[in-house]
């Protein structure tokens, strides 16, 4: 708990407010008592409009009080928009949200990190230069952020931890329930090696198809470059580019997925192309020569892949 006691966790099961009507809360009141003795009338009142449905502030304590509960006994913190501790990053957006729940840590956002997504059926040469692209990144010290889903998102993840970065997952559930639960074992390496698992969702909140959207906007806002690895026609990685340019972060698709309709439509419409991580890295005014470890090409990528793989299902 905060000193601002449960008013935050208080204020995210209000329902029916927007983002930025829960940053008018947060930013308002300094502690639980504040929001406790308000009326119906004067929610409405400071937020301007009427309210659908009121839960009464004695309940919604009660709601709070659910989730301090289960993030103590889970492992989870959170830091409030109102907290200095927030991610810089996340106060650009113009929805923020009100708390971040985490376990591990959270990024530093005085460092490179570079945003990866794209889908979870990738073909071969994508899923491979995912992971070379991620554990390139690595080798400079360059953190990734994706999603923790199937494919790209979590080849992208394994590359970086191989090449010794940490790595940071946004989910589209509360923290203690990673989904799909293939990705435990990766979601243990995570924390193990110094990165986070992030969510804006309370502990237990169960994956939801319109949870994924949103959280894609604080993939892409937590890098100042996001790489597409590779998008179908109707990828949700399209999402995530999309909330990208709008953010003003650079735009990257990779040339191993250009095969697919919404990667190359991506090329089409301005989005640089790269085929190795150095494209980016020279983004940040870094050298591009990576120190290879290994064979190169190929057999380094696959054997590198396969050790990976093979002590995650050790860890589980």
């Amino acid at each position: 708990m905060t000193d601002r006691g449960l008013l935050d966790l208080m204020i995210i099961h209000i329902p029916g407010l927007k983002a930025p009507e829960q940053s008018t809360l947060c930013g308002r009141f300094n502690g639980e008592d504040d929001l406790v003795k308000l009326s119906r009338g004067d929610l409405e009142e400071i937020l301007g409009r009427p309210l659908r449905r009121f839960v009464p502030p004695e309940e919604l304590r009660l709601l709070a009080e659910r989730d301090e509960k289960a993030a103590r006994l889970r492992g989870i913190r959170w830091v409030s928009l109102a907290s200095a501790a927030y991610p810089p990053l996340l106060r650009e957006l113009s929805d923020p949200p009100v708390l971040i729940f985490y376990r591990g840590t959270l990024p530093d956002g005085e460092k490179a990190m570079a945003a990866m997504v794209g889908t979870r059926r990738p073909r071969g040469a994508a899923l491979r230069a995912a992971f070379e692209i991620g554990r390139d990144l690595g080798r400079r010290g360059i953190s990734v952020v994706s999603g923790l889903a199937l494919g790209i998102d979590a080849a992208s993840h394994r590359g970086n931890l191989e090449g010794g970065g940490r790595t940071y997952a946004v989910l589209g559930s509360g923290v203690d329930e990673v989904y799909p639960s293939s990705n435990r074992p990766l979601a243990r390496r995570i924390l193990e090696t110094g990165g986070g698992i992030l969510s804006e969702y309370p502990p237990g909140t169960s994956p939801r198809s319109w949870h994924f959207p949103a959280r894609n906007r604080i993939i892409s806002v937590l890098a100042r470059e996001t790489l597409i690895v590779e998008a179908p026609a109707k990828s949700g990685a399209l999402i995530t580019a999309c909330f990208a340019r709008k953010q003003g972060r650079v735009l990257w698709v990779s040339a191993a997925g250009l095969a697919s309709e919404g990667t190359a439509r991506l090329a089409e419409d301005g989005a640089g192309i790269i085929y190795s991580a150095s494209g980016m890295m020279q983004g940040w005014g870094m050298d591009a020569a990576i120190e290879e470890t290994g064979e190169a090409g190929g057999n380094s990528i696959g054997k590198d892949l396969a050790a990976s793989l093979a002590r995650e299902l050790t860890i589980g």
